[in-house]
């Protein structure tokens, strides 16, 4: 087990997380399908705004931004965007103003959208591909205003961002280490790119030796093919590195993304996800959200039953935290 670099100690870090997140073993999953041992990685307990894997990034943002001497966030995503709603939970807990630029026709309030108002976040509607500009252009307009924004990409996909996640690799490194466990496999959900990117980084600085698959959710905007998307995940890992003056350089071979799992699109909830919501909650008492988590809990559990996996092995789903928009897909989950 290898120490964590003293850049990654001493980087500036606005605590909003409870951390460690537990590990948690899911027997009677394991059992029902005859696989692997199941363990879960409990990033939906991080306790912000109801928790997820944003509120990790989100620590080092926050801390960048009031380096900067920021007084308003500005953030963009899906309606139901997790990012968004921890986004404007942290900029509640710092004392910002939050701006949130969402993709899309105006929607009712429901699940994150109800929260992120709940928040005091300010929406702004705006077609998705247009995101990136509208929110350039809030900006502009606020520095016009003498306020000081402060820009969060998509997720908190940042080389900044990116270190929540190097520490999180970390923190699993030492809890298996503590546990006496190994684990064999490592499944999660990437979407814009910077949790795959914090966690492979991580993983190499911090010594762990399984395979780590990323189960694609959707293809960002900006990204029309897998080598683009692959150079923006290495390319915000290595940044990351650059900020640690870690020597580590990565690839883009060195990221396993899994594309078989893609469905009708993003947020569109079709038989994998409705099985999956359904199965982990009936067994494990675990709640699983209809865009990421099911998505990619459904793609491993797939291999699983493709007979994908060695006798002994030990799987990791990694728990990203995105159940809080179960209720603005009531109508696709049902009939239960």
């Amino acid at each position: 087990m290898n120490q964590q670099p003293r850049a990654l100690l001493t980087m500036p870090r606005f605590s909003l997380a409870k951390l460690p997140t537990p590990i948690d073993e899911l027997p009677r999953l394991a059992q029902e399908l005859g696989g692997p041992q199941l363990l879960v990685k409990r990033d939906d307990l991080t306790g912000l705004a109801t928790g997820g894997n944003k509120t990790r990034k989100l620590e080092f943002l926050i801390a960048d931004a009031q380096q900067k001497n920021a007084t308003v966030l500005i953030t963009a995503g899906g309606p139901q965007s997790n990012h968004c709603r921890q986004t404007a939970a942290a900029a509640a807990i710092a004392g910002l103003d939050c701006h949130l630029v969402l993709g899309g026709p105006r929607q009712p309030p429901t699940g994150n959208l109800l929260l992120d108002e709940l928040l005091g976040a300010t929406i702004h509607w705006t077609p998705k591909l247009q995101r990136n500009a509208r929110m350039s252009e809030l900006a502009a307009a606020m520095e016009a205003d003498g306020q000081r924004p402060y820009v969060i990409p998509v997720g908190g996909s940042n080389s900044i961002g990116a270190l929540g996640y190097v520490a999180a690799m970390f923190e699993l490194v030492e809890q298996l280490h503590e546990q006496a466990r190994q684990v064999d496999r490592l499944f999660f959900a990437t979407s814009s790119g910077g949790t795959q990117a914090g966690i492979v980084l991580g993983a190499t600085l911090a010594g762990f030796a399984g395979r780590i698959t990323a189960v694609s959710i959707d293809q960002t905007p900006d990204d029309s093919s897998e080598e683009k998307f692959l150079a923006g995940v290495c390319s915000v890992a290595n940044g990351a590195a650059e900020l640690l003056g870690a020597h580590q350089r990565l690839r883009e071979s060195d990221f396993d993304v899994n594309y078989a799992y893609l469905g009708a699109g993003y947020g569109v909830v079709g038989p994998l996800e409705r099985d999956t919501v359904k199965l982990v909650a009936r067994t494990e008492g675990l709640l699983t959200g209809p865009v990421y988590t099911a998505r990619a809990f459904g793609a491993m559990l797939d291999q699983i039953r493709r007979g994908d996996f060695a006798p002994q092995e030990t799987w990791l789903f990694w728990h990203t935290g995105d159940e809080t928009a179960l209720h603005a897909y009531a109508a696709d989950l049902t009939p239960l």
